[in-house]
Formats: structure tokens, sequence, C-alpha cells
């Protein structure tokens, strides 16, 4: 397994909206072990696929409480099956450093398959269904800081930049 890189705002390739994965073949399920990795290695709940600057549609999250059950989405699609919003602060691995409040409906489903390509249903309710939305956001090219105002993108913008620049 490998840590892979992870793309940092405002990189456009975090813009690009990522494709159906077609088959589910032993090189997915080597990318697959190496997001877990890469998500464990830097301490985070979640990753997409795009994050990894691989545009399918694959995430693994693992919002567990002792970070030893990660999950597997591959094609995921989500529907909303309570419309209560929930404010949560969230940080993001492609956004390093800022966390900012975003509202998102608290509980949801997910159909999708599993790293053997298996169809699954679930029910995700609270912080997973939070981190699921969030990683699906990224499959649509979509990041957390798109539910912030202008002015609060645009200074985290700015510093992700600048600290680019310095390690460059």
């Amino acid at each position: 397994m490998a840590v892979l890189d992870i793309l940092e705002f405002p990189d456009p390739r975090l813009r690009t909206v990522a494709k159906p994965v077609e088959v589910v073949d032993d090189a997915l399920r080597s990318l697959i072990d190496n997001m877990i990795e890469t998500m464990y290695a830097a301490s985070g709940i979640g990753l997409a696929a795009t994050q990894v600057n691989v545009h399918q549609r694959l995430l693994v999250l693992d919002t567990s409480e002792d970070r030893d059950t990660p999950m597997v989405f591959v094609n995921p699609v989500v529907t909303i099956l309570d419309d209560t919003l929930g404010s949560y602060d969230e940080g993001c691995l492609s956004v390093p450093g800022f966390y900012e409040e975003v509202n998102r409906p608290q509980t949801v489903r997910v159909d999708a398959m599993g790293r053997d390509g298996e169809a699954f249903s679930m029910e995700l309710d609270g912080l997973a269904a939070i981190c699921l939305q969030h990683e699906i956001d990224h499959l649509d090219g979509k990041l957390f800081v798109d539910y912030i105002s202008p002015l609060k993108r645009n200074r985290i913008r700015s510093k992700l930049e600048k600290a680019h620049r310095l390690r460059a």
C-alpha cells in the first residue's frame, strides 16, 4: 500500500466531476487500499478519489470511534431521508487547517457498491451522513468552501496559495 498525494484548494483538478466506475477489479481494490491508508495517514475521516487526482466515483470514510471500520462506496447515490439540517464545523484534507460551519441533511440513504462490486444500501445519520455528503460533493467537483461566503472563501484561497508558494 502507499500514501497518495492529496490535492489542495485551489487546485483546479478538485473541480473535476468524477465519472462512474465501470469495473471493480484488482486495480480499483488497490486504489481503495491506498486511499484508506492515505486517509488514516492524514488523520482524516473521509477521502474521495478526486482528492487524490483519480476522477472516478469512489470514496472511503471511517467515522468509527476507534478508526478501525473503513467503509467503501463505489458509485454512491444519496437520497435525503430527512430535510432537517444539522450544522457541523467541517474541515477537509484538501483545505488543510480551515474549518467552517456547513448545514447539511442529517439522515440519508446511500446506494453504492463495496470494494468487491457488491451492491448495497444503507442509512447513515449524524457525522457519517455529513461526511458522506461532503465526500460526494468532491466527486461532483464541489468543496465545503463553496458553502461559505465569497469573502471567507477568498481569504482561505489566499492563505493556501501563500502557503503553497512558501513550500515551492
